[in-house]
């Protein structure tokens, strides 16, 4: 089996990278740090716009059907240009309406895939992404889905674009039997997805950084200590890449938590030689570079630690041996 993008698909990315590499991103990241969000609703309706969200949406709710391969190719984009916001909650949420019952789906899913609503969902009591400006707010526990009544107050991550926040699921029963499994591949999917266009970004503005940096008069990118660190971080997200697309077709658990734990895995290795090239300014919050750095580390628990995806794999194999 080939995982090749074709023509429609990167034309696609093509598209949705040139929007994004216009907006600004870090300004807008930071905006959101500090709990100003204009410029990030801003920014989320022309996300919706290129189609992002109703990717995740089925068509009769005005959707696009959903299209994990789609998804996969727009998340990179979306982690390789560090936009804030609950973007992976948002898919998440879409998959979890898309269950048997039709009267919440009526009434929600719409506004997720035009991008007139954004969503967050929180997990058996855990935090919720952005809680504080999600117009859906979604709490999965073991009676069902809920609508939350409200939310606690914001908790800073690592990463400062994510803001964390409690849920309180005592408001409306929305469905008792929603499609959790096939939520939770679509947030760990979109997840590994964005993860990948991190550490592609932290990749590029490294060796971009080398070539200009000069140590004895001379570019430290032409150092072969510094070529071994690129490369092996280059062959780390290479390999990652196609475990992402294989995943986005299959969606079976093991494939998916498998390119999840690979490709956060290789963001982070990604992100720990970007800091050591870069030297002392990687460390500074004004520099750009860490917006991406925070966010990979951020990216690599979400929806599931290294250790609980490896065991998902290890059970998997089991099943087919």
């Amino acid at each position: 089996m080939r995982f090749l993008l074709d023509a429609e698909h990167l034309a696609f990315a093509d598209s949705l990278g040139a929007m994004l590499g216009a907006a600004d991103t870090p300004s807008v990241v930071r905006d959101w740090s500090r709990g100003e969000h204009r410029s990030g609703r801003a920014l989320w309706r022309r996300i919706a716009d290129a189609g992002v969200f109703a990717l995740a949406v089925p068509e009769e709710y005005d959707g696009l059907g959903f299209r994990p391969v789609e998804l996969a190719v727009a998340f990179v984009e979306l982690g390789r240009h560090a936009v804030p916001g609950p973007l992976v909650e948002t898919v998440t949420a879409a998959a979890l309406l898309s269950g048997p019952e039709a009267d919440p789906a009526k009434r929600l899913l719409p506004a997720l895939g035009s991008g007139e609503a954004m969503a967050t969902v929180a997990v058996d009591g855990g935090y919720a992404l952005d809680g504080d400006i999600a117009d859906v707010r979604l709490a999965l526990t073991s009676d069902g889905l809920h609508q939350a009544a409200g939310h606690g107050p914001v908790r800073r991550s690592l990463d400062p674009a994510r803001r964390l926040t409690s849920l309180t699921p005592s408001g409306e029963l929305l469905t008792a039997r929603p499609p959790t499994h096939n939520a939770l591949r679509t947030a760990r999917l979109t997840t590994a997805a964005q993860a990948l266009g991190v550490g592609l970004a932290l990749l590029d503005k490294t060796v971009q950084y080398v070539r200009q940096r000069t140590q004895f008069g001379t570019p430290v990118g032409s150092f072969q200590a510094v070529k071994h660190q690129l490369a092996d971080a280059k062959t780390a997200l290479e390999f990652a890449r196609p475990l992402v697309l294989g995943a986005a077709l299959t969606m079976t658990e093991e494939d998916v938590a498998a390119a999840k734990v690979t490709a956060c895995e290789a963001a982070y290795r990604t992100a720990r030689t970007a800091l050591q090239l870069h030297g002392a300014i990687g460390y500074t919050a004004e520099y750009d570079l860490s917006l991406w750095l925070t966010k990979a580390r951020a990216l690599r628990t979400a929806w599931g630690t290294p250790d609980a995806l490896r065991a998902v794999v290890l059970r998997g194999g089991g099943r087919r041996s």
